[in-house]
């Protein structure tokens, strides 16, 4: 029996290009029931089942203006419509939700003062505990720290760290992608895994012992271990720092990655690009990635209903 899920689907902030790969990548038809939510002006454009208004835009003002009342209003569109998806996810009405990307300043501006998406999603759904996945088909990355200063990364760096959040990956791995044994491998903080202790101690004194705790392979060096992982010796890496992480995945596959959120009581995707304000409007954003995030989180969900019926 084909089970057909329900997607909420934000368009992020009205200024970007949200609203056009959203359109675009819906344009072919999905095997899923869709509810977009944003700005009334934008989402009578979006192919869906179901529209949630947020709040007028005025489409009207010169796009890439700086003015306090532009970035307020766009923060508190983007953010509203945040709310209202995990609403509706959190009283089971949709099976997952789509995100798409949102400029922090606005963000803040509005009052929602959280580091990125992922962090705020665990708030809003009072989730214990949460991470990053950055996806490409089979090769999949975890970030063990997201937004946080580089300096900071080696306290934050803790064995609990990266055990909870190798577990949240074996975890999804296991229930929502199918695997019955995850591979998981720790990528080193260090340049040569620290050279046993040349070039720093984290390897041996925090990324060795959880390595061990979770059963991951590692840690390895970050210039041979994602190469290693996207030829299929490993289902998901563990990345100490964003950039590190990030890089990898984009470097693979622009365009066609998918943000994966762990720990959720319900399943979020979103796509693996920003805001791109410099092109917004003309119609040259490339809706491929949004495609992605929209396929795999009806997947996604699709796999969970079959599991739990």
């Amino acid at each position: 029996m084909n089970v057909r899920p329900r997607l909420a689907v934000t368009l992020g902030d009205p200024r970007g290009v949200g609203p056009e790969v959203a359109a675009k990548a819906l344009r072919t038809p999905l095997d899923a029931e869709v509810t977009v939510i944003g700005a009334a002006e934008q989402i009578a454009q979006v192919p869906a089942d179901e529209r949630i208004s947020v709040g007028g835009w005025p489409t009207g003002q010169e796009r890439g203006a700086a003015d306090r009342a532009r970035v307020l209003r766009a923060g508190q569109i983007a953010g509203h419509a945040i709310q209202r998806a995990v609403r509706l996810a959190m009283g089971h009405q949709v099976d997952a939700v789509v995100t798409g990307p949102l400029e922090k300043k606005a963000l803040h501006a509005a009052g929602f003062s959280f580091p990125g998406q992922t962090e705020w999603l665990g708030h809003l759904s009072g989730a214990a505990s949460v991470a990053m996945m950055l996806a490409a088909g089979s090769f999949r990355v975890v970030l063990i720290t997201t937004h946080v200063a580089l300096r900071d990364v080696p306290v934050l760096l803790t064995a609990d760290r990266v055990v909870r959040i190798g577990r949240l990956t074996h975890l999804a791995l296991r229930d929502w992608f199918g695997i019955p044994a995850p591979r998981l491998v720790l990528c080193a903080l260090n340049p040569h895994a620290g050279e046993q202790g040349l070039f720093g101690d984290e390897e041996t004194r925090v990324l060795l012992p959880a390595a061990k705790a979770i059963g991951a392979a590692g840690p390895f060096p970050a210039d041979s271990v994602f190469l290693r992982a996207q030829k299929g010796e490993f289902d998901a890496v563990l990345a100490p720092y964003h950039d590190v992480g990030m890089t990898a995945i984009k470097m693979a596959s622009f365009g066609k990655g998918v943000n994966i959120t762990l720990g959720l009581p319900f399943i979020r995707t979103s796509p693996d690009h920003g805001t791109a304000f410099d092109i917004a409007g003309t119609g040259q954003a490339d809706s491929g990635s949004m495609r992605e995030a929209l396929e795999l989180a009806a997947t996604l969900a699709r796999r969970l209903a079959g599991t739990n019926r």
